[in-house]
């Protein structure tokens, strides 16, 4: 139990300290994701976006910037420790390799939220934007999140197997943002795509967490209507499928000889 909480705190040391050595595209970065969502926002509002309008959109953009932490750090980090040969060294370690990787994941979002503390507070107070802080709100986010973890989960098997997998990245960081409903509701969607945009691992969590937050649901109103409850077993199955399917292709490339080869 103590080597493993040591992983944990290495992980997020680590992450922390290569924030911190390049704090410039840190920085950049944050900048930039603001910018993303003013600019969405007028586009969308055609240039005349109010309060009401933005709480809802910088609640699920926020959720979304969680989405690219994850598919990052899962899918682009694993490929950069294979090029610099930091991967192999990391299977050398006496825990097992998903204790590992839950680390990585855990030190992951403590980064994450970081960024997302620093550009929300920004966003708030330039756009005047009303976002409460409810604590109803924290299970439907650790629910969404973990769901997150496991959709990231089988993008880093895919690069342990196929090495570059930027372009499916990418891919899946645009239509998570664009099909989550962050900035369009679902429900204006046609109905073939309101079907796939709920198989979406952020989807159902901007639904229920608008309620809770911004409506003031109760944990039992959206329990009651059924939403917390496809919530729960959605991000069961993404985390659990996502877990498999990351053992099954590290499995992969260890019988292909290629775990650590780019």
């Amino acid at each position: 139990m103590q080597l493993t909480a040591t992983i944990f705190l290495n992980e997020t040391y680590k992450r922390l300290l290569l924030l911190w050595a390049y704090k410039f595209n840190f920085f950049t970065q944050m900048i930039m994701f603001g910018f993303i969502f003013i600019g969405i926002s007028f586009f969308v509002s055609g240039g005349q976006p109010n309060a009401g309008q933005l709480a809802p959109a910088l609640l699920g953009y926020l959720l979304w910037f969680y989405a690219l932490a994850a598919i990052s750090d899962m899918s682009w980090g694993i490929r950069e420790e294979t090029q610099t040969g930091t991967l192999e060294q990391m299977y050398m370690s006496p825990l097992p390799t998903g204790v590992l990787m839950l680390g990585r994941s855990a030190a992951s979002l403590i980064v994450s939220t970081v960024m997302v503390s620093i550009t929300a507070v920004v966003l708030i107070l330039l756009l005047n934007v009303q976002l409460p802080m409810r604590l109803a709100g924290l299970p439907v986010f650790a629910l969404t999140i973990a769901g997150l973890y496991g959709f990231a989960f089988m993008l880093a098997g895919a690069t342990l197997i196929f090495k570059q997998v930027e372009s499916l990245a990418n891919a899946l960081q645009n239509m998570l943002l664009f099909l989550n409903g962050a900035f369009l509701p679902v429900d204006r969607l046609p109905g073939w795509l309101q079907i796939f945009a709920h198989t979406l691992p952020t989807t159902q969590g901007i639904i229920v967490l608008r309620r809770v937050v911004l409506d003031g649901a109760s944990l039992a109103q959206v329990w009651q209507d059924g939403s917390l409850i496809w919530l729960t077993i959605h991000s069961t199955l993404y985390f659990v499928v996502g877990w498999f399917v990351f053992r099954w292709c590290e499995q992969k490339a260890r019988e292909r000889g290629a775990l650590g080869q780019y």
